[in-house]
C-alpha cells in the first residue's frame, strides 16, 4: 500500500472510529447510565473481528487493512500515553496522604486476594497454552495478579465525583485505595516486563532505568517544573510556547520509558503527577483533554478491539475458562475490598459500595493486557478473555454501587441527585474538578 493509499484509508478509518465511539458511548450513557468511555470501550470491540469482522469480514478487512495497523498502533500509543499524562495531572496527592493508613488496608487486601487467586489460575492457564511458552510460572502469576488487582482509577474518580462523594469518607477512602492499587499493579507489571527480555542486561536496563526515571521525576520534578507553573500563573493561562514545552517533556518522558524497555504510559503518568498544580494543570486539561478523549483514545480502544476475538472463547472449554477468570476476579477484588473495609470499621453498605467501586477495571486493564499482548506475554485467546473481564466489571460497577449504597443513601438524604458530568474520560473528575 502506497503512502497516498494509506492516507485515504486512515482518514476513513478515523471517521468510522470516532463515529462508532460517539454513537455507542451515547447509547450506553442514554439507556444504561454508563459513562461515555465505557461505550467507547465496547465500540472498539464491536469494530473488531468479534462483530464487524464476523458480519462483514471483507469490508472490515478493507477498512482496517494490515498495512494501516502500524499507523493505528502509533496513534493508539500516543492517545493512551497522553490520557495517562492527563490522569497524572488530575491525580490528587492529598487523597493519598490523608487516607494512606486506612486505604492501605483496603488496597493491600484488594491486591493480596487477586494475587493468591493468580497463584491458582496461572498454572492452569499455562497448561492450556494461554501464556507465552517463554514466560515462567512466576512471571505468569505476577502478570495475572496485576490484571485481576488493577482498579480503573479514572473511572472510579468519575463515579465518585458524579455522585458528589469526593469529600465523603467513602469517596476519599476509595480514591486513595485505588491509587495505591494502581501503583502496585504498575510496579508488578514493570517487573514482569523487565524480566521478560533477551537476557539479564535487558531486565537490568528496564528496572534501573525505570527507578532512576521515577526518582528524577517524582523527587526532583516538582522543583524543576515549578517555573512552568509560575509562568502559567503570571500569564493566567498557557501560551503556545508553554504548551509546546510541556508536550516536548511528555514526548521525552514517553520515549525514555519506551527506550529502557517499559512503556510510554509510565512516563506520561509520572510526568503528569509531578506537574505544578493550579492554572497550568487546569489549562493543560482544557486544551489537551477534548482532542485526546474524542479522537486519540478511541484509536486505542479500536486497536485493542481489532486484537479481541470473542469467537475464540465461544467453545465450551474456553468459555468456561473465561467465566472462571471473570468470577475469580470479581470475588477476589470486590470481596477482599469489602472485607477489609468492614474490618477497618466501615458499615456494611459503605463496605459494599467500596467493593463495587474498586472492582471496576476499565481502561487500566486494557492498557495492561495490550502491553502483555504486544510484548508477547499472552496470546489472543487470553487477551480476549481479559477484555471481556474488563468490560463486564466496568459495566457492573456503577449499577452495583447504586444498588448496594447509592440508592439508599440518596433516600436518607446523604447524597444528592446524580450529576450530569460532561467529560468523557474522568480526567477532570480525577482532580475533583467539575467538568466544563
Amino acid at each position: 500500500m502506497t503512502p497516498a493509499e494509506l492516507s485515504v484509508v486512515f482518514f476513513l478509518e478515523l471517521f468510522v472510529i470516532v463515529a462508532a465511539a460517539r454513537a455507542v458511548g451515547w447509547l450506553g450513557k442514554r439507556f444504561l447510565g454508563q459513562p461515555q468511555v465505557v461505550g467507547e470501550m465496547i465500540a472498539g470491540v464491536l469494530l473488531g473481528p468479534s462483530l464487524f469482522g464476523l458480519i462483514a469480514p471483507d469490508l472490515q478487512a478493507q477498512l482496517f487493512p494490515k498495512d494501516a495497523k502500524g499507523v493505528l498502533y502509533v496513534g493508539a500509543q500516543l492517545g493512551v500515553g497522553l490520557y495517562m499524562f492527563l490522569v497524572g495531572l488530575g491525580f490528587d496527592r492529598s487523597h493519598f496522604r490523608s487516607n494512606v493508613r486506612s486505604a492501605s488496608a483496603v488496597s493491600l487486601s484488594g491486591m493480596a486476594a487477586p494475587f493468591l487467586i493468580a497463584v491458582l489460575l496461572a498454572p492452569w492457564l499455562m497448561s492450556l497454552g494461554l501464556f507465552s511458552p517463554r514466560l515462567g510460572a512466576a512471571q505468569a502469576t505476577l502478570f495475572m495478579g496485576a490484571c485481576i488487582s488493577i482498579t480503573a482509577f479514572p473511572m472510579l474518580a468519575r463515579i465518585i465525583h458524579e455522585r458528589g462523594l469526593s469529600k465523603s469518607p467513602l469517596g476519599s477512602l476509595s480514591l486513595s485505595a485505588g491509587a495505591i492499587d494502581d501503583a502496585g499493579a504498575w510496579t508488578v507489571l514493570a517487573v514482569v516486563l523487565a524480566t521478560f527480555g533477551a537476557g539479564p542486561g535487558v531486565a537490568v536496563k528496564a528496572i534501573v532505568g525505570a527507578i532512576l526515571f521515577a526518582v528524577l521525576v517524582l523527587g526532583f520534578g516538582p522543583k524543576l517544573l515549578a517555573p512552568l507553573g509560575v509562568a502559567a500563573e503570571k500569564a493566567n493561562g498557557v501560551s503556545q510556547g508553554l504548551l509546546a514545552t510541556v508536550l516536548m517533556l511528555f514526548l521525552l518522558a514517553a520515549f525514555a520509558m519506551d527506550w529502557v524497555g517499559m512503556h510510554a504510559v509510565f512516563g506520561g503518568f509520572l510526568l503528569g503527577t509531578a506537574m505544578p498544580r493550579g492554572v497550568l494543570t487546569r489549562e493543560l486539561r482544557a486544551k489537551l483533554e477534548p482532542f485526546t478523549v474524542v479522537l486519540l483514545l478511541p484509536m486505542f480502544f479500536t486497536f485493542s478491539g481489532l486484537n479481541t476475538q470473542l469467537n475464540m472463547v465461544a467453545t465450551p472449554s474456553l468459555l468456561l475458562v473465561a467465566l472462571a477468570i471473570l468470577a475469580a476476579s470479581i470475588l477476589a477484588k470486590g470481596g477482599a475490598c469489602w472485607a477489609a473495609a468492614r474490618l477497618t470499621g466501615q458499615d456494611n453498605p459503605t463496605a459494599l459500595g467500596i467493593g463495587a467501586l474498586m472492582n471496576a477495571r476499565g481502561l487500566m486493564e486494557l492498557i495492561i493486557i495490550n502491553i502483555g499482548l504486544q510484548r508477547g506475554l499472552i496470546g489472543v485467546e487470553l487477551f480476549s478473555m481479559l477484555v471481556l473481564m474488563a468490560v463486564v466489571t466496568t459495566l457492573m460497577a456503577s449499577p452495583l454501587f447504586e444498588v448496594v449504597y447509592g440508592r439508599k443513601a440518596r433516600e436518607r438524604g446523604e447524597l444528592g441527585a446524580i450529576r450530569d458530568v460532561r467529560e468523557d474520560g474522568a480526567v477532570a473528575a480525577a482532580a475533583g474538578q467539575p467538568a466544563g
